[in-house]
């Protein structure tokens, strides 16, 4: 997805504060804010920021799994069924 169309210089956003908010979580599509002729921030719906994060979280878990598994570090499954079933019997 391209932001092209999604650009507004900074002194757009303090002039129509309230309606760039009421169309970004309308529309769930970031903003990119400019300031002198440069791309210097980009707005986004709570929403869209949450989604983005819990996306970061879990790729993140991912990363760490394999850098587990890079180094070896495995237990077989049987032996966490078993610990599992274990623990489990004892509650």
């Amino acid at each position: 997805m391209h932001y092209s169309t999604q650009v507004k210089p900074i002194s757009y956003l303090k002039a129509h504060a309230a309606q760039v908010l009421a169309q970004i979580a309308q529309d769930r599509e970031p903003l990119v804010i400019t300031q002198n002729g440069e791309a210097r921030a980009v707005l986004q719906d709570l929403a869209s920021y949450e989604a983005t994060q819990d996306t970061l979280a879990l790729l993140k878990i991912l990363a760490l799994g394999n850098q587990d598994i890079a180094q070896g570090k495995l237990k077989p499954v049987a032996d966490v069924v078993k610990r599992l079933r274990a623990k489990h019997a004892a509650l």
